[in-house]
């Protein structure tokens, strides 16, 4: 049976959440395989609304397997506070549908203080992170530091790797910083707690999620972020500190890349961006406040306002080389309702030159100017519309651009948040 990525093809929030949501149904095993806890998923049930930070959207179904992948980074804290809030609201948590990878890496207190410390000192020049601790847990995971799950099992050993931990961190915040450290006992105090309320999820996720593509289960792998926000083909620095690409998903769940089946790429209708970094298509008008107003365009997570714009084609093509797509899932077609017009960038223009593809020089790509394409809009509502053929002719005309734009074909366009707002074309398992 088929094993499908879902991942997101611009710099995140493109409602992978309810896709995610939608694909669980016929899902054996859903996993997430990085990010942290950064993240938001938005699914909304009738009329209620979940946000999902770390645990698998699938969650919210009886009889799923979710897995936190070793390529996530997990603040222990936030996921028991994750688990309980769902727990309160009536779904289903134990440690027969939930595991949590045992090498998967943890957020200590210093890594949400390095970085709020770090974006103080750069001022003007911050990358705009939302302050978790995310980047510089992975910044230890590579330089081979990192505690793992696996760690906080083993009291002794965890005490030993944190106090040598510290011993290095304290400097820097007490002496580049001019910041207060941290005490072993504190932390040690803190995570052990944690660990106790944890160990019961904590497995063997590799052998997992391999035995159940082995007896040909239904195997949906879920991403963070988006392409244009991957550590490798983002737009650096401005990104993230993992792959939300499809590689992303071998390596932070430990599977073979021959066992990929789909990719299935999600594509708002516009573009946003929460943060910090170039954005060509950014409307900086009324309009693009009207979008942000009318698509609720403000970080599940943070609450920050994003950043609104015109279609991309340029980051697409290049997000759709970089991923490998089968097919594409186009939410929020229902917030472009009722413009006459609608633009579509096709290419840039700096000092002359026209880019068609990605230009990956940060310099050049910050002052590109976007080349448009006008397309017609419509006025129809499109709003809870579950037939292609009942979209207005010119939304219909408007996916079937970005379809020849693309290459790639549109499996599922979303018509609205709820759960049964959307038209499926072709299904994924």
């Amino acid at each position: 049976m088929p094993n499908v990525i879902v991942l997101g093809l611009q710099w995140g929030d493109e409602g992978k959440g309810k896709i995610v949501d939608v694909l669980s149904e016929k899902a054996d095993v859903v996993a997430r395989y990085q990010g942290g806890h950064n993240a938001g998923h938005t699914v909304v049930i009738k009329d209620e609304k979940f946000i999902l930070h770390v645990i698998p959207s699938g969650i919210l179904y009886k009889g799923k397997k979710c897995l936190i992948g070793n390529g996530v980074v997990v603040d222990p804290a936030s996921l028991i506070g994750e688990i309980n809030g769902l727990k309160k609201r009536g779904v289903e948590i134990n440690s027969k549908n939930l595991f949590l990878s045992r090498n998967a890496h943890v957020i200590m207190p210093y890594h949400m203080a390095l970085e709020r410390e770090n974006e103080r000192l750069m001022g003007a020049k911050s990358i705009g992170t939302t302050g978790r601790g995310i980047g510089p847990a992975y910044c230890d995971k590579i330089n081979r530091t990192g505690i793992r799950i696996a760690d906080l099992l083993q009291p002794a050993f965890f005490k030993e790797k944190l106090k040598a931990n510290l011993f290095n961190v304290n400097f820097l915040l007490e002496n580049l910083y001019k910041t207060s450290g941290f005490s072993v006992g504190d932390i040690y105090n803190e995570y052990i707690g944690y660990a106790d309320k944890l160990k019961e999820y904590v497995a063997d996720t590799d052998i997992i999620i391999n035995e159940a593509i082995s007896r040909k289960g239904n195997i949906l792998l879920e991403g963070a972020q988006g392409t244009l926000l991957d550590i490798d083909h983002g737009t650096y620095p401005y990104v993230t500190s993992s792959n939300p690409t499809a590689g992303g998903a071998c390596t932070g769940l430990g599977i073979g890349p021959t066992k990929i089946s789909r990719v299935l790429g999600v594509v708002k209708a516009y573009t946003t961006r929460v943060g910090a970094g170039p954005f060509p298509t950014e409307i900086k008008d009324a309009m693009g406040d009207a979008i942000r107003e009318k698509g609720g365009e403000y970080g599940a997570t943070t609450g920050r306002p994003r950043r609104c714009g015109w279609l991309d084609m340029v980051i697409l093509r290049h997000s759709a080389r970089i991923n490998g797509l089968t097919g594409i899932a186009i939410t929020k077609l229902d917030i472009l309702d009722g413009l006459e017009t609608i633009k579509i960038c096709t290419s840039y223009k700096h000092n002359g030159k026209t880019y068609k593809e990605f230009p990956k020089e940060l310099n050049i790509f910050q002052e590109c100017e976007p080349v448009y394409e006008e397309t017609k809009g419509w006025t129809e509502s499109t709003i809870g519309i579950k037939d292609f053929e009942k979209l207005p002719d010119a939304a219909k005309a408007y996916v079937k651009k970005i379809e020849n734009m693309l290459g790639v074909e549109a499996h599922i366009i979303s018509t609205g948040q709820r759960r049964d707002e959307l038209i499926q074309i072709q299904e994924q398992f």
